[in-house]
């Protein structure tokens, strides 16, 4: 893969504004999820043919480590003794804490969790939207009804012929339009656009290792491509975005890009490791696929378990 350029804040900046003034969910108050339509959708039940379903997600993750020094917490809270009951009734119940934003744990980031030079997408003042108590506006209640329609996955690391792409590696325009014709598939206005980097792969054959510092993801450019074919959704097995950041002075520029300029909604560190071996056995790389966050009206994302209906 040739490795592309870094951007300067200023190519950054250009590439930011001529986004947020051409995409299609760049001032909408739902963003690019008004690209589905009720008609899109009924296409999408129509990629249906076996029936059978496929998680995007990965087990959520309760072990700390170099990715997750902060990981989620599960643990029985009833009955309170070692052993149930011979006899009677009893319920067994659980508590359940997560870290929505982590780096291993897939989940969807909402419109109102990239904040940049002060605002929210749209140009919303962030201060006046955010409070201890959560997002007063574009929350992750604007997906409460769930996302659905046709899903995309596109592999990169099989155009490439690797299991996966190394960290700090970034996916160009050109990797996913070759993608794109090696699968012989398209994107189109309102789908939901999954990239495999091999992330998950790696992590499960190699070990963890700390993501902050260097991790596979899409190069800026790239999301010129995105905001051509008119994408609904973003999703990824990584966050998304490469480690090191290619823009000087900028950490996180796909985040910025796609849920700040182009209200993009995007789902981090999903698995295709199951779905992606089906894909190349059928030979289709298109399916319906249902995202349904949780009711958390003040939420800024959500954990997620997305699904391909094939």
């Amino acid at each position: 893969m040739r490795t592309p350029d870094e951007l300067s804040e200023a190519q950054f900046l250009s590439l930011y504004r001529r986004l947020r003034a051409t995409a299609p969910g760049g001032g909408t108050p739902r963003g690019a999820l008004d690209t589905i339509t009720g008609e899109q959708v009924l296409a999408a039940v129509r990629e249906v043919r076996s029936g059978r379903t496929v998680s995007l997600a990965a087990p959520v993750n309760t072990r700390p480590g170099p990715d997750d020094a902060d990981p989620a917490e599960h643990r029985l809270t009833a009955p309170a003794d070692a052993e149930p009951a011979a006899t009677g009734l009893q319920f067994a119940r659980d508590r359940f804490a997560m870290n929505i934003h982590g780096d291993v744990n897939s989940h969807l980031d909402a419109l109102c969790h990239v904040i940049y030079d002060g605002t929210l997408h749209g140009g919303a003042p962030a201060a006046g939207a955010l409070s201890p108590a959560g997002a007063s506006a574009l929350s992750v209640d604007l997906a409460r009804d769930g996302i659905v329609g046709r899903g995309v996955l596109l592999d990169v690391p099989r155009l490439h012929g690797v299991p996966w792409l190394e960290p700090g590696t970034s996916v160009t325009a050109e990797d996913l339009a070759a993608a794109e014709a090696r699968q012989e598939v398209r994107v189109g206005r309102g789908d939901i656009v999954l990239v495999r980097v091999g992330h998950r792969r790696r992590r499960e054959e190699l070990g963890p290792w700390d993501v902050a510092d260097a991790r596979a993801g899409l190069h800026p450019t790239a999301m010129e491509f995105l905001a051509e074919r008119e994408a609904a959704v973003l999703g990824s097995d990584g966050n998304s975005d490469t480690a090191p950041s290619p823009v000087k002075g900028v950490a996180f520029p796909v985040h910025v890009l796609a849920v700040h300029a182009m209200g993009l909604h995007l789902l981090d560190y999903l698995r295709f490791e199951d779905l992606a071996p089906i894909c190349a056995r059928e030979g289709r790389w298109t399916f319906l696929c249902v995202i349904a966050p949780l009711r958390l009206p003040a939420a800024t994302g959500s954990p997620v378990n997305p699904l391909a209906i094939l």
